[in-house]
C-alpha cells in the first residue's frame, strides 16, 4: 500500500473545499454537532491545561496621585503612564518596561504583567487613565465584565473560562493583537449563540473552530463594555491572523473527524504551538 492510500477516500476532503470556498462568499457551513463519529477516540483543541503568559492587573493608587496630576496640561493620562513606567523601571532594571495606551507592560521572563493604574471611584467602579486621543480619564467596572463571564460560563459548563484562556493561548503564541478582555466578551456572546455550548470538552475542536469563523466576522465592529455603558472598537489589526487559525482549525477538525489524531494535532500546533500535544490522550 502506498503511503497516499492511508488518507480517507471518503468525501470529507472534498466536503472541507466545498466549505472553504463556501467560507469565501461569506457562507459557513451547518455548525449542528453531528450525528456519530468513526469512533470515541477526540483530540481536544486547547485541552491541555497551560500556564497563563499574561497577568491583567489593576495598581491602586491614592486619590490625591490623580489630584496631582489633573493640576497639569496636556495629557495626563499618558504624563501618570510614565511615570509609573519610571518607577517600575527602576525597580526591575534587567527587565523591560513599557507604555502601551491604558496599561503599563513588564516583560518577565516567564510571564507578562498588564499594569493597570487605577482610582477608586464610587459604586465598585474604577477611574483609569486613557492615553489615547489627547488623553482622558475613564470609568471601568470589571466587577459587571466578571460578573457576566461567571453568569454565561454557569450556563455554559463551565465552558466560557476554558474557550478564553484557548483564545488567549493562541493570542499570545501568535502575537495576536487582540485585548483580553475583548476575548472574553467576545467568547460570551459566542458560545450561548451558537447552540450546543454546555456539551463537555470532547465537542472543544468544534468550539474553536466555529469561535474563529465568529470572530473572523467581528472585525471592524463593536463589543458592549459591561457596567459602564461604553462601546469597544475591535478593529481589524488581528483579522489575517484570525482568518489563518480559522482556516487551519477546518483543517484539524476534518482529520479528527476520521481519526487522524497526530494529523490532526500537527494542525493544531500551527495555531496553539508546540506545547500542545501533538496526540492528547
Amino acid at each position: 500500500m502506498e503511503v497516499g492510500d492511508l488518507r480517507p477516500r471518503e468525501d470529507g476532503a472534498e466536503a472541507e473545499l466545498l466549505q472553504a470556498r463556501q467560507r469565501r462568499r461569506g457562507e459557513w457551513p451547518d455548525t449542528r454537532l453531528p450525528a456519530r463519529r468513526r469512533s470515541g477516540r477526540r483530540r481536544h483543541a486547547g485541552r491541555r491545561a497551560l500556564r497563563p503568559l499574561d497577568v491583567d492587573s489593576f495598581f491602586f493608587l491614592p486619590a490625591d496621585v490623580k489630584g496631582r496630576f489633573d493640576q497639569r496640561s496636556g495629557n495626563v493620562q499618558s504624563q501618570l503612564l510614565q511615570e509609573v513606567k519610571g518607577v517600575l523601571e527602576a525597580t526591575y532594571p534587567q527587565t523591560r518596561v513599557r507604555g502601551d495606551g491604558q496599561v503599563v507592560v513588564v516583560a518577565f521572563n516567564t510571564v507578562t504583567l498588564e499594569i493597570v493604574p487605577v482610582f477608586q471611584a464610587y459604586g465598585g467602579s474604577f477611574i483609569m487613565p486613557d492615553t489615547n486621543t489627547g488623553g482622558r480619564w475613564k470609568n471601568v467596572d470589571p466587577w459587571s465584565q466578571l460578573a457576566q463571564v461567571d453568569r454565561t460560563d454557569r450556563a455554559m459548563n463551565g465552558n466560557i473560562r476554558a474557550l478564553c484562556q484557548t483564545m488567549k493561548h493562541w493570542r499570545n503564541e501568535k502575537n495576536v493583537p487582540l485585548k483580553s478582555f475583548a476575548i472574553e466578551l467576545l467568547v460570551t456572546e459566542f458560545l450561548p449563540a451558537r447552540g450546543w455550548g454546555d456539551q463537555s470538552t470532547f465537542w472543544y475542536d468544534y468550539y474553536v473552530r466555529d469561535f474563529l469563523q465568529y470572530l473572523c466576522g467581528r472585525a471592524d465592529t463593536y463589543v458592549a463594555i459591561p457596567g459602564t455603558g461604553e462601546v469597544y472598537w475591535l478593529g481589524s489589526d488581528w483579522l489575517q491572523k484570525a482568518q489563518a487559525a480559522r482556516d487551519i482549525a477546518v483543517a484539524a477538525c476534518h482529520w479528527e473527524y476520521h481519526d487522524y489524531d497526530v494529523t490532526a494535532g500537527q494542525e493544531w500546533q500551527k495555531i496553539f504551538g508546540t506545547r500542545t500535544p501533538i496526540h492528547a490522550r
